[in-house]
């Protein structure tokens, strides 16, 4: 199955805590298709006790198989990139929507859905044009439970056939003759 990995850089807003109990909290605010030269969890902006850091460059793969789900994001209003992170670490990002709402199910990861960078989305565009093949939906036909043409015995017995099956077993409330 072809894969593709592309790497994209993650800017991040390092929150103070609220109160003395709490600890800070660092989100992810956006994705940047070039990579800066900067060290992971550089400082960029400070304002307001809030600080803008650099989060470093992660892998965004691509696997052909997923091609459907891609072009429903590139459909969308708003592409997006999902990053999910637990604490302040970058665990994963994804361009699957349906993968991104997986990941936002977990209660202490913090999931967001960031705008794509324009040379992200050529390169997505240019993935799916490539790999994507479509598949075309077959409704499956049933057969009746119980046909001529099939050799199953019915779902349903009659009484008479409930009471015949059961005569001679030892212990079965139907068991007794009568």
């Amino acid at each position: 199955m072809p894969q593709q990995v592309l790497r994209l850089a993650v800017v991040g807003v390092r929150y103070p805590p609220a109160n003395r109990w709490a600890t800070g909290q660092t989100r992810p605010v956006a994705v940047m298709a070039d990579v800066p030269a900067l060290e992971p969890g550089a400082p960029m902006t400070r304002q307001d006790g809030a600080e803008t850091v650099y989060l470093g460059d992660f892998a965004l793969v691509l696997h052909s198989g997923e091609t459907r789900h891609y072009i429903d994001n590139l459909q969308a209003q708003q592409p997006s990139v999902w990053v999910a992170m637990i604490g302040d670490t970058v665990q994963l990002l994804t361009v699957d929507p349906y993968e991104g709402e997986a990941l936002a199910g977990d209660v202490e990861r913090v999931v967001e859905a960031l705008p794509m960078p324009p040379q992200t989305m050529a390169r997505l565009q240019q993935f799916v044009a490539d790999h994507h093949v479509e598949e075309t939906f077959y409704k499956r036909k049933r057969k009746p439970a119980t046909s001529p043409d099939d050799p199953r015995a019915p779902r349903v017995l009659s009484d008479d056939e409930k009471w015949v099956q059961s005569r001679g077993r030892a212990g079965h409330p139907g068991g007794k003759a009568r």
